[in-house]
């Protein structure tokens, strides 16, 4: 028998599709045993909060803006439901749609900035706790609600100003990565992380507005990397709310049993539609969503004066910091490879 092996059968690999549908199947297995039939009730009863977060996840697993981007805007001025709610809420539904969708990133192969990922995503968890700790209790609701309106127009504004000619050069990577470009994106990083701890999203807004407005990466690597950094900042967000702050409350952990089968479908979906979609199809996404958010505060948050005139000097100072950013020409080297596909 010397020299006799058995032949082995290897087991094949799942595939990404594969992949992603058993481990939804595993969420929502374990969303069961942790639910029960409140799971059931909360899914049926609260059928709005499943439907906003249809729309959510996709958004969420596909730009930059976040599953939160969606739900918080939906949820202070249609639901009525408090800011503090849904920053909670946001935050804790990430963890599981945006955490799904990371997954899918990584299984798809999609491309990332990998260094972005470790130099911003670390710094993200010191910020979401810093700022739910010491920043977030201090800041009115009212506040809470423009300010992530202000965050996002002026990065719209600043992505028409970069999308003036079609055939400006987009890196696929750092063109140059040094001690400054590392102090960029920790800052970057960790006030993303103060951001998302006052709305429940932010991070990923914050680095991908760095990432392409300042060091000219593709909107196709861009997106998914921020992905990844929302992730990193929202589960230790959520964490900070449950176990230490303790005001994830009865209602909050409803909506968040009626979304996460939703979500655990959505975000890795929307994900595999990002990496199906062209530069310039993502960025004209983002420029509607970001005017749909506009245009609902206009029209649905009440503003006063005290409002109006701190959200006018965010703007401008927020803009002014974008737009500056747009005029820095030290990272569109045409050396560095291009990932300018449209």
């Amino acid at each position: 028998m010397s020299g006799f092996a058995p032949a082995s059968k290897s087991i094949p690999a799942l595939s990404p599709i594969e992949a992603n549908a058993l481990l939804a199947l595993l969420t929502w297995a374990a969303w069961l045993l942790f639910g029960g039939t409140s799971a059931v009730h909360h899914l049926i009863a609260d059928w709005k909060i499943g439907f906003t977060m249809v729309f959510g996840s996709l958004v969420g697993g596909g730009t930059s803006e976040g599953g939160g981007a969606v739900a918080f805007p939906v949820f202070t001025k249609i639901l009525t439901i408090s800011a503090f709610d849904a920053r909670n809420f946001s935050l804790a539904i990430q963890s599981v749609g945006m955490g799904a969708a990371s997954v899918s990133i990584l299984l798809l192969r999609i491309p990332i900035e990998r260094r972005s990922v470790l130099y911003a995503g670390i710094p993200s968890i010191a910020g979401v706790i810093f700022g739910g700790v010491w920043i977030a209790p201090l800041v009115p609701a009212v506040f809470v609600r423009t300010s992530f309106t202000v965050l996002v127009t002026t990065i719209g504004f600043s992505l028409l100003l970069l999308n003036r000619e079609n055939n400006e050069f987009r890196n696929a990577r750092m063109p140059r990565f040094g001690r400054r470009e590392v102090l960029v994106l920790v800052a970057t990083g960790f006030l993303g992380g103060i951001v998302s701890s006052l709305v429940g999203t932010g991070a990923n807004s914050v680095v991908s507005m760095v990432m392409v407005l300042l060091f000219r990466i593709n909107e196709k690597i861009a997106t998914p990397t921020s992905v990844v950094v929302m992730t990193m900042a929202t589960i230790p967000g959520f964490l900070l709310h449950l176990f230490w702050l303790k005001d994830f409350s009865p209602t909050v952990e409803g909506y968040w049993l009626a979304a996460v089968p939703i979500v655990a479908v959505g975000g890795p979906l929307g994900a595999l539609l990002c990496s199906r979609m062209s530069r310039r199809w993502i960025v004209n996404l983002l420029l509607a969503l970001i005017s749909l958010e506009f245009v609902s505060t206009i029209v649905l948050v009440p503003i006063s004066r005290s409002v109006l005139l701190v959200s006018a000097a965010t703007l401008l100072i927020c803009g002014s910091l974008d737009w500056l950013m747009t005029r820095i020409k030290n990272y569109a080297s045409e050396t560095a490879e291009s990932g300018a596909q449209d």
